[in-house]
């Protein structure tokens, strides 16, 4: 095995003031924002404190008594149905509280139940940006906000009655979007406002702190920089630290951190070639991150990765090259940093019982992964590799140290920017742990379920004379209601219309809710409504390979034309319908556009990127005669993740 170690060298800095600004807290300047599973919670967190208001994410049974200091509640969002037997325990006190309450999306709706409104599951779901028409033009919580205006949804339920004193305040095609109480401050909104999608989400959030429950905007965070260099102190004390250096910001950020923390023990430095990097990924990152001032040990071992496996619910699991499930794909590749973990600390003499693992997880990592540091009641989206049953098992015994984890990815780079990070790190595409293992969709059959013939069915009305419909015996994972799903993924063909066939992919996942991703295949319009064939598909080193080389391709042709920045992420990924080529595979481009990445949209071609670009990628990539066709993703999140495992 050819594995390349270096001695670890930390950048020299001065040590700065440990001091952290203590805050005078109002007690009842700040509110309390009640999870029952929300997703997008600390998002709101992060908006209420951007607008200078305290804010703390509390349990949504918290009893009257731990709620006394607050001054308004925001009820979150979450993955359960109000009529669920299992919903999420609440304190129905609140709604008789007198203080101001805003629910969003699952808050709106236990507000109406309880007040004795209704809400049925109808046959039309909202997921993704939807525009909504404001109904009462002297609402408080719609003021200095347009009469139409777009907004994420994402839901199943809906509030077909209103509780009495309620008026309705904004619909989306006839269906409820927002209600209000003037009277009892109390205001429900089925949409996300602290979203990126919902465009003027800040707005609505302002209204309803200062003009409805009438806050003042006197909090001021605490400098995220000095509040992570005393977190690392304070957690590692004069332990030694083993940190996983990706190349990406987050990992790149929390170096430095671990440098400026000015340790007494030892901090060790890996980067993990694990035969799943893009083309020179591993070159690319040793070169940057020396430009950084920081050398690491490059440790380069597929073979441990490929036969890697372990326990996944009580069961051992296959070896990841054995292995088509991507939630044991994720946990198999996650775990087997922790089992190198074990192995690097008897390489480097260290103490397994006292090491630090240091990791940069960013909220949304703990957030889709249900983490309980992120939410009580969130529902696995998809499993991170740095928030595995192994890796939980080390916090749970003081042994992680994770300076980023309250911050989102557009936090992580200004705070790049503050520590003098090169550009060309703070603005990398973010590249998951994981690697190509979760953009190579493995499958041994096509994926057809008994519904497989009534969703082809439901698919095909949304086809035009130009624009066809074909499901693809292949699933994704996607987020819709705040909860998981695995679903198929639909193709367009035909007109390149780009306006149109984004209009086309919002609808399909309304009425057909078997499908939470939709692309457009290029070239020639595919005749049938559905396909019934893959090319049975492994991770494998060939398989990696392809993948790696159609993602060079697609990257340089996007820096060619320097276009890095016009977007957040671009995952090219390997699925295994071969479109009639037996043997072949097909390529995804999966473009975002997003600065929380909790949510996103795609780049739009001929909108947000130039269409000769787009077709510059496509013939790069189909000049390797194993790709069958190149496809483009045309599906925002929600309801698709960014990534399509």
């Amino acid at each position: 095995k050819n594995k390349i170690y270096q001695k670890f060298r930390l950048p020299t800095t001065s040590r700065k003031s440990t001091t952290i600004a203590q805050i005078p807290s109002n007690t009842m300047s700040k509110i309390a924002i009640l999870d029952p599973g929300a997703q997008y919670g600390k998002l709101i967190d992060k908006t209420v404190r951007k607008l200078g208001v305290e804010s703390q994410i509390v349990d949504l049974a918290a009893s009257s008594e731990e709620l006394a200091d607050y001054a308004a509640y925001i009820v979150a969002g979450g993955g359960s149905s109000v009529h669920d037997a299992d919903a999420p325990k609440y304190n129905a006190e609140i709604f008789s509280s007198g203080k101001p309450i805003l629910g969003i999306c699952y808050g709106l709706q236990l507000i109406v139940k309880e007040l004795g409104g209704k809400v049925e599951k109808l046959d039309t779901r909202e997921d993704g940006p939807i525009e909504i028409s404001v109904e009462k033009s002297d609402s408080l919580l719609f003021e200095g906000t347009p009469a139409k205006q777009i907004v994420l949804m994402t839901h199943g339920d809906t509030v077909t009655e209103l509780p009495q004193g309620f008026e309705l305040e904004a619909t989306s095609g006839g269906l409820t979007a927002a209600i209000a109480n003037e009277s009892k401050k109390m205001y429900g909104v089925q949409f996300h406002p602290e979203t990126d999608l919902t465009v003027h989400g800040s707005q609505f959030i302002s209204n309803f702190l200062f003009k409805i429950a009438g806050l003042e905007a006197n909090y001021t965070l605490d400098d995220r920089h000095q509040t992570a260099i005393q977190e690392i102190r304070d957690t590692v004390g004069d332990r030694d630290v083993l940190l996983f250096v990706s190349g990406g910001v987050d990992s790149t950020i929390t170096a430095l951190l671990m440098a400026e923390a000015k340790l007494s023990g030892a901090v060790h430095a890996v980067h993990v070639d694990h035969g799943m990097m893009r083309h020179n990924e591993s070159e690319v990152v040793e070169v940057a991150l020396k430009a950084a001032g920081i050398d690491l040990d490059l440790v380069r071992d597929p073979d441990f990765f490929m036969n890697a496996s372990t326990d996944i619910r009580g069961t051992k699991s296959k070896t990841l090259k054995e292995t088509t499930d991507p939630e044991e794909k994720r946990a198999i590749i996650g775990d087997a940093f922790i089992q190198l973990r074990n192995r690097e600390i008897e390489r480097l003499g260290l103490d397994a019982d006292t090491t630090v693992l240091a990791m940069g997880t960013l909220r949304p990592d703990l957030i889709e992964s249900a983490s309980e540091l992120a939410s009580g009641n969130a529902k696995v989206i998809k499993t991170h590799h740095n928030d595995t049953p192994l890796v939980r098992e080390l916090r749970k015994r003081g042994q992680v140290i994770e300076p980023l984890k309250e911050l989102h990815k557009d936090e992580v780079r200004e705070l790049g920017h503050k520590l003098g990070a090169p550009d060309e790190l703070v603005w990398r595409h973010p590249f998951p742990g994981p690697g190509l293992g979760i953009r190579l969709l493995c499958a041994k059959e096509p994926y057809m379920n008994d519904d497989f013939a009534d969703v082809t069915a439901q698919l095909a009305k949304h086809a035009t004379d130009s624009i066809k419909t074909t499901l693809l015996p292949v699933r994704t994972v996607g987020v819709q209601g705040d909860d998981r799903t695995l679903s198929y993924l639909a193709a367009l063909s035909g007109d390149e219309d780009w306006p149109t066939l984004q209009k086309i992919a919002r609808e399909i996942p309304k009425s057909v809710h078997g499908v939470n991703r939709i692309v457009y295949v290029f070239g020639d319009t595919v005749a049938e409504k559905s396909l019934d064939k893959i090319t049975e598909t492994y991770p494998s080193q060939d398989a990696f390979d392809q993948l790696r080389i159609a993602d060079d391709k697609a990257m340089k042709v996007l820096q060619k034309h320097g276009l890095n920045k016009a977007l957040a992420q671009m995952p090219i990924v390997s699925f295994p319908v071969n479109f009639g080529y037996e043997g072949k595979r097909s390529i995804g481009i999966r473009t975002m556009i997003t600065n929380d990445f909790m949510t996103g949209d795609i780049a739009l071609p001929g909108r947000d990127l130039p269409i000769d670009v787009i077709h510059e990628m496509v013939t790069e990539i189909l000049k390797d005669s194993s790709i069958a066709r190149v496809v483009y993703d045309l599906t925002s999140k929600p309801p698709g993740t960014t990534e399509w495992e």
